[in-house]
């Protein structure tokens, strides 16, 4: 609870447009994209750095928790407020600052929408590549904060390769710089990186300094259906063992497809127990190339049907099954554990056949899609949790899954860090060693443990008082 005394405070800051109390106003800042919900005690609209230095100084002095959040797209529960306090909603900062085309580079506030960002730079020429499947909704500052992936990782990396610099609060209130503007900078620790993907746990971000690129001349969208799951991955690893790297390289198994076709209509071949969705870029002359070399491939690899977009609109129809897909299935069951695995990619298809033997052992519909390109699997757990068995047979599903993506080498999380529903599963992955070093960087941060308490380590730390 927010004492009396922090909240007349909190009003003489803000104002009291800018801080919401009542519960329902309060409840859309309960959740994130998880089906958890806990209610803050108050809500902060904070429109500048001086702002949110003064909140967290004064949280720190009180002491109250402070959990920062962007459009609440995260799917661990990162941003939601499970030991009550103050929701810093950083909606307000949302501008963009600076295009700069000389030098390759744009600085926005954290509560800019990606696509409004994309389609900016692209009016000059210019591309940011970032390209999370939320972008018409997320924003940069949650980007950041869960570095996170997206449907072009395959070709041009994930959020943290294109962060030059930062400007943050520490939960102390302290305003810093980090990074640079430039191509390369070697001052220091690297504390641009270490904030990056840290989850709102070390820092609040108030300025993101961009690295862009310049936007391709040309795309190609093409679909490859396959008769098996397993024919479909290989050819993943196919097509980039013949040199051949595509800007996405999507996958959607059978039952997505059976999903996906009902909401939409999407005609699919009868035979297909997986698609394809590939998409190349660059000078007209080379996607034309790559397109043809895919084909072939393909066709040498038992696809069903192959089909190259013949113009945008009939591209963005390929896409739209894509965006759609993880809405979709909730027709197979009322809830999903949803788990953002990523594996070599030659072991694949060694993981497909494990999810459908564990399907079939515990009766659970597992409909899996995702960035085939770079080893990231969306693994999607159905289940109804009004039925108990159904819950602890997914509990189950999910730990086996952790346990074998780490024996095949791969990690647990690729793209939706670990917020609440990771924590449990951390040293899963992680030695003790590491994360004992973790948690002495989270209490140089936030000595007194006001900052998004809860998230990514299991024992939640107790907030304390101190001036500053």
């Amino acid at each position: 609870m927010i004492p009396a005394a922090a909240i007349k405070e909190l009003l003489r800051i803000l104002g009291p447009e800018r801080l919401i109390r009542d519960p329902a106003g309060m409840s859309a800042y309960g959740h994130d994209a998880t089906e958890i919900q806990a209610l803050p005690d108050a809500v902060a609209f904070p429109q500048n750095s001086p702002e949110i230095s003064a909140i967290l100084r004064l949280a720190n002095r009180t002491p109250f928790f402070v959990i920062p959040r962007g459009a609440g797209t995260g799917k661990t529960g990162g941003a939601v407020p499970v030991h009550g306090g103050l929701v810093l909603s950083l909606e307000r900062l949302n501008r963009i600052i600076e295009i700069d085309a000389d030098n390759l580079i744009a600085r926005v506030e954290p509560g800019v929408i990606t696509a409004h960002l994309q389609e900016a730079v692209e009016r000059l020429g210019l591309f940011y590549p970032p390209d999370p499947a939320s972008l018409n909704v997320s924003t940069l500052g949650g980007n950041v904060a869960e570095c996170a992936g997206g449907l072009r990782a395959v070709k041009y990396g994930v959020t943290r390769d294109y962060i030059l610099g930062l400007k943050v609060v520490l939960p102390t209130g302290e305003l810093i710089d980090t990074g640079v503007r430039t191509a390369k900078g070697v001052v220091g620790y690297d504390l641009t990186r270490l904030i990056i993907g840290s989850e709102g746990t070390l820092a609040i971000i108030t300025e993101i300094t961009l690295r862009l690129l310049p936007k391709p001349a040309n795309k190609k969208t093409m679909l490859a259906y396959f008769p098996e799951v397993t024919a479909a991955v290989a050819m993943v690893a196919e097509i980039i063992r013949q040199r051949v790297i595509p800007t996405t390289l999507e996958l959607m198994d059978r039952l997505c497809l059976e999903c996906v076709q009902a909401e939409t209509g999407l005609v699919i071949p009868q035979d297909a127990k997986a698609v394809l969705l590939i998409e190349v870029d660059g000078e007209e002359s080379m996607t034309a190339l790559e397109t043809a070399k895919i084909r072939g491939l393909c066709a040498q690899g038992g696809a069903l049907v192959f089909q190259a977009a013949m113009d945008p609109e009939e591209a963005e129809k390929m896409w739209a099954a894509r965006r759609n897909v993880s809405e979709t299935i909730g027709r197979l069951a009322p809830n999903k554990m949803s788990e953002d695995i990523v594996v070599p990619r030659s072991r694949m298809a060694e993981l497909i056949s494990f999810l459908e033997a564990l399907g079939r052992a515990h009766g659970l519909a597992i409909p899996c899609f995702g960035h085939a390109g770079d080893g990231n699997i969306h693994v999607n757990i159905m289940y109804d949790k009004q039925k108990p068995a159904q819950t602890r047979a997914a509990l189950l599903l999910v730990e086996a899954l952790f346990r074998k993506v780490l024996e095949m080498q791969g990690t647990i999380s690729g793209e939706h860090g670990i917020g609440l529903t990771k924590a449990p599963y951390l040293s899963l992955e992680l030695s003790p060693p590491a994360l004992e070093l973790m948690a002495r960087l989270k209490k140089s941060f936030d000595p007194n443990g006001i900052l998004n308490p809860g998230k990514i380590f299991v024992k939640e730390p107790e907030p304390k008082s101190a001036e500053f």
